[in-house]
Parts: structure tokens; C-alpha cells; sequence
């Protein structure tokens, strides 16, 4: 494959996420789409109606030899369908979470290694300009650290249910969290060394096993902590629903929220509207020496426009030879506490890691 020809790719799974990353593709000279793979029939955006929806994966890696698979599938098979392209040849971008098991976490990442191959995980606010300015002015007050993060959505509907799809195999603090838990680790560089969750059944729509509200709380080696919380379904409060708070000995910096943003609307997943800067300084008279700066953060890139990001990150990664070794190492230690966190809701007791 010469740097000039496009990348074909396969795309597995086209839920919400899967049909973005495939408009990605298609959006791109630099990818050429192989196949679609889904389970069932789905409807397909205008750019995609002429592709046929495949139901087999292995027949598409055997048939069409491409040279990236893109999976967001649900993620008890991210692990086993990763492998399997790395085996083939392939190069993966996988949906987050990287594999519903740190040990299949870590056969991922052996596999891409073993088999020279580049693994990108779909932490999509990497890609985000305004999550990016977040996490440098958040490493710019230096630490220790209070992270104060949640993503609660209050759901119905459609949304309703393909959350409770998910509950079949992932908590909301495992599916979300570990976007959070990214971010909290390119802040602090410190290790995470205990977790703690609790989580909670609001509804009987789920399984008894699993719980539809989360929350956990993270200590690192630096001596920073965190908590993360989540929670899905009509049941949940939109208020403070969408806390991005970082905190530092030498002030803050916090995402504020537009008015009126609704928790179910996936772009307000990723929007940031204003980054307010704070700083702990004082002067002779006690009293802060400087005002509040509010970042303004219009014209920041929507949810597709974040998966074209994302996609041509991929494409540079592939075609320029980048070193991923930080992003896969975080990718397994977020993933690790998060489960460390269900762990903890399930046993009543804290995780040592």
C-alpha cells in the first residue's frame, strides 16, 4: 500500500457511532470503504445508501483484505474482532472501550505489537479542540489534582433503548467513564492506585445484575483524586449534568455549559461552550489579584465533524508511522479503572490496582 492509495477499510457495527465513523471514511479521499458489516438492516445517510450491509466480519476480512478495521460493535466482541483483523493484517480503530476485560485490553494492544499494526481507540475528545485547551491549562496549574467530571443523560425513547442495549454488557461508568478517566490521566501523568464505586437500579427495564446510575471515585500516586459519575434513562436529573471541573493548589479550570443544553443530545456530549480559567492567587489584601477569563469556545466542531477528526487521525497515524504507545497504555489503564470501579460497585469494597 503506497502512501498515495486510499486506505480501504471494513466498517463493523453501524449504530450511532459506527454509521459516523463510515460517513468519516467516506468523507475522506484517503479511505476507501470495503464493506459494512452490521448484524441487522439499518438505514444508511445519503453518502452511504449505496453500500450493501454485510452480516459476517471474518467473510469480509477474508474476501476483501482490507487495510483497517473499524469496529463499534458492542463491546463484549471489541476484543475477538480486533484480534482477528490484527491477524489478518489489518490496522484497527476500535469504539471505546478498547474490550470489556483489562486482560482482553492487553491481548488487543499484544496483538497490534505482535503483528506490527496501528490500534487507535475511539477517545474521541483527543480530537476535540476545546478538550485539548481543557487538558493544557488544566497541566499548566500543575497538581495535585480534583477532577469533578460526570456525563448524566436523561433518556427516552430511541436513546432509552439503545441504553439499555449497552447495560446488556457495559455500565454507564464503564462506557463513559473510561472518555473521563482519559482525560483525568493526560492531565496528572500519575499512576491511579485505588478505586472506588458504588452504583445503583433505578429501573427495572435492566438486568437485576446491573445498575443504570454510577459513580466512582479514583485516588492517583501524585496525590490527586478524582470522581466520575453516570447515569442513563428517563429517571435522571438534567440538573448539573454535565460537571468538568479541574482543580489545582493554584486555582481551576471548568467547562461551563450553554443554557439550555439537554443531556440526551450527543453534540452536548462533546460541546464545551465557555472554559472558565481561575486563578487561587491573592494580593497584599487578601482578595483574588485577578478576575475569572472566560474562553469563549464558538465555532468548535459538531459530532460529525469530531468523528472526520478522528478518522483523519487514524489516516495519519497509518500513513506517517506514529508512535501509539502512550495512547494504548491509557487506553488500558482508564479501561482498568473503570472496571476496578464496577468491581467495587459489585463487592462493596475499595480496588487496589
Amino acid at each position: 500500500m503506497s502512501k498515495e492509495q486510499p486506505i480501504r477499510v471494513v466498517v463493523a457495527g453501524l449504530g450511532n457511532m459506527g454509521r459516523s465513523h463510515a460517513l468519516a471514511y467516506h468523507n475522506n479521499p484517503g479511505f476507501e470503504i470495503a464493506a459494512l458489516v452490521n448484524r441487522s438492516d439499518v438505514p444508511l445517510p445519503g453518502g452511504l445508501a449505496g453500500h450493501e450491509i454485510r452480516r459476517s466480519f471474518d467473510d469480509a476480512l477474508r474476501e476483501e483484505k482490507p487495510d483497517l478495521a473499524s469496529i463499534a460493535t458492542y463491546s463484549d466482541s471489541h476484543a475477538d474482532y480486533a484480534v482477528k483483523a490484527f491477524e489478518a493484517g489489518c490496522h484497527v480503530f476500535v469504539e471505546k472501550p478498547l474490550a470489556t476485560t483489562v486482560a482482553d485490553a492487553r491481548r488487543v494492544v499484544d496483538a497490534a505489537k505482535a503483528n506490527g499494526r496501528k490500534l487507535v481507540i475511539g477517545y474521541i475528545l483527543r480530537h476535540h479542540p476545546s478538550w485539548m485547551r481543557l487538558i493544557a491549562e488544566g497541566r499548566k496549574l500543575g497538581g495535585p489534582y480534583v477532577f469533578r467530571m460526570n456525563l448524566n443523560q436523561q433518556s427516552s425513547g430511541p436513546t432509552w433503548e439503545t441504553h439499555k442495549q449497552l447495560m446488556q454488557t457495559t455500565s454507564p461508568i464503564v462506557d463513559c467513564g473510561v472518555h473521563y478517566l482519559d482525560v483525568m490521566l493526560q492531565i496528572t501523568d500519575a499512576r491511579p492506585v485505588e478505586v472506588r464505586g458504588m452504583g445503583v437500579r433505578l429501573s427495572d427495564e435492566i438486568a437485576p445484575t446491573m445498575y443504570n446510575y454510577g459513580h466512582l471515585q479514583v485516588l492517583f500516586d501524585d496525590g490527586s483524586g478524582g470522581w466520575y459519575e453516570a447515569g442513563w434513562g428517563p429517571m435522571i436529573s438534567e440538573t448539573a449534568f454535565f460537571v468538568k471541573d479541574v482543580i489545582s493548589p493554584n486555582g481551576c479550570v471548568s467547562i461551563v455549559m450553554a443554557e439550555g443544553a439537554k443531556s440526551d443530545d450527543i453534540d452536548t456530549h462533546t460541546k464545551t461552550s465557555t472554559i472558565r480559567l481561575h486563578s487561587a492567587r491573592t494580593g497584599a489584601d487578601g482578595k483574588f489579584a485577578r478576575a475569572d477569563e472566560m474562553l469563549s469556545m464558538q465555532g468548535e466542531p459538531g459530532h460529525q465533524d469530531l468523528c472526520d477528526l478522528e478518522q483523519a487521525f487514524v489516516l495519519k497515524s497509518i500513513r506517517e508511522d506514529l508512535d501509539l504507545s502512550r495512547h494504548m497504555d491509557d487506553a488500558v489503564k482508564s479501561l482498568a479503572v473503570c472496571l476496578a470501579a464496577d468491581e467495587s460497585v459489585r463487592t462493596g469494597k475499595a480496588v487496589k490496582l
